[in-house]
C-alpha cells in the first residue's frame, strides 16, 4: 500500500510539474499576457495616429485652407497677390563673407 501512495505521489507530482513548468504551463501564459498587454499599449498608439490621419484627410477634402497650408508649408508656395519676406539671421552673412573671403 506504501509503495501506491508513493506511485501516486510521484503521478500527481509529474502532472503538476508539466502543469506549471511544461510547455503551454503557467510561465508561457505569463509571457503570453505581457505579449499581449505591449500589443494592446502599440495598438492604442497606432489607434491615435490613425485618428490623426483621418482628421487630416477630412480636411483635405473639406476645403481649401487645409491644401493651401500644406503648399505653402510643404511646397512654399505663395499668392501672386502676397510679398514675400525671407528673414535673415544677421550672423549667417558674416559668415559668409568669411568663407568667400577663405575661398579667394
Amino acid at each position: 500500500m506504501r509503495w501506491f501512495l508513493g506511485l501516486l505521489l510521484a503521478a500527481l507530482i509529474g502532472l503538476q510539474w508539466s502543469l506549471w513548468f511544461g510547455g503551454g504551463g503557467w510561465t508561457d501564459v505569463q509571457e503570453l499576457r505581457e505579449a499581449k498587454r505591449l500589443q494592446q499599449i502599440e495598438n492604442e498608439e497606432l489607434r491615435g495616429r490613425n485618428r490623426a490621419l483621418e482628421a487630416e484627410v477630412e480636411d483635405l477634402r473639406g476645403g481649401s485652407e487645409a491644401v493651401e497650408e500644406r503648399a505653402r508649408r510643404d511646397l512654399g508656395m505663395i499668392r501672386e497677390d502676397e510679398v514675400f519676406f525671407l528673414p535673415v539671421d544677421p550672423g549667417m552673412g558674416l559668415q559668409l563673407e568669411s568663407e568667400a573671403s577663405r575661398h579667394d
